[in-house]
């Protein structure tokens, strides 16, 4: 698509986790354009990090699209992990670039919004991190889990990451027998003996821990990584209670876990999954027409 001849304002909805970035492009009335896909963004991970990656796969969108990188004519919606450290929040608003629009969410509140429509519901968005989130009939969110790595985040690929590795650390010394799970985590995070493990141990992050669970997901049958992923599934159905405890509200399992863990999901709350009707980058998206129309750009 050529570049427009106008000064239209051009929207872009991002979606930053602790694994990669994904953006929409889109013109003012909302049309998409293209998509763009980078590194990490969650604020975890530092915020000068996520802006990179943010204006990276922006970039590559614009490229797609034809439209010519001028950030003070883009409005960014983002919805991020991280964002309820309030001095993470901050440092991010400081960093950012000269912009038409910013309007900045939970990446729960992103993700709810793509996957319902705007629409009362729940929504259980396991990636590198986990949170869970619900939109009600009074159209009030609320949140739980997602406390953030290493200590919760159930259900995430952080949190079976971090668990399916003490498996190969009990191989490695003969507490276990070694077995074809343990191989293939050795070989996942490349190492050979006890000593390299434990150099690779510590320099993982919630990246790298994440990395590994779908390891653990290949295994299905192995009793380790049956016991961590139905696990999981408890999990799961423990965040989908304490958000609507009457039963009664459409649920989706969002992120790159959702639908492999979803037969994990106890049954009482299995049957009401739905599949999202959109994803959190397209959520975030909303979040920037919001901006705009806010702003009188659109």
């Amino acid at each position: 698509m050529s570049e427009p001849m106008t000064q239209d304002l051009y929207l872009i909805g991002v979606d930053g986790g602790g694994t990669g970035t994904r953006v929409v492009l889109a013109d003012a009335q909302g049309r998409e354009l293209a998509q763009g896909t980078a590194g990490p963004s969650g604020l975890g991970l530092g915020v000068e990090r996520a802006w990179e990656s943010i204006l990276a796969a922006s970039t590559q969108a614009c490229v797609l699209a034809g439209v010519t990188v001028d950030w003070s004519r883009f409005v960014f919606g983002c919805g991020l992990a991280g964002v309820n450290n309030r001095d993470w929040l901050s440092a991010f608003r400081a960093k950012a670039p000269t912009l038409a629009g910013l309007s900045i969410e939970h990446d729960a509140y992103s993700t709810l919004l793509g996957a319902h429509g705007g629409e009362p519901g729940v929504i259980v968005a396991l990636g590198t991190g986990s949170v869970a989130a619900v939109l009600d009939r009074d159209g009030e969110c609320r949140t739980v889990s997602g406390y953030g790595y290493p200590s919760a985040d159930e259900a995430s690929g952080a949190w079976l990451g971090l668990r399916a590795i003490v498996h190969a650390q009990q191989a490695l010394d003969g507490r276990v027998p070694a077995d074809e799970f343990s191989q293939a985590l050795i070989e996942h995070v490349g190492v050979t003996d006890r000593e390299g493990l434990v150099v690779w141990l510590c320099d993982a992050n919630q990246t790298a821990y994440a990395s590994i669970a779908p390891v653990v997901i290949a295994h299905p049958e192995h009793p380790f990584a049956a016991r961590l992923l139905h696990d999981a599934g408890h999990e799961i159905g423990k965040m989908i209670a304490a958000l609507d405890p009457s039963g009664s509200l459409p649920v989706a399992l969002c992120g790159g876990l959702g639908k492999p863990l979803s037969e994990y999901v106890p049954a009482p709350y299995r049957e009401r999954l739905r599949a999202p009707l959109s994803d959190s980058a397209h959520g975030a998206l909303k979040l920037a027409q919001r901006e705009a129309a806010r702003l009188g750009g659109a």
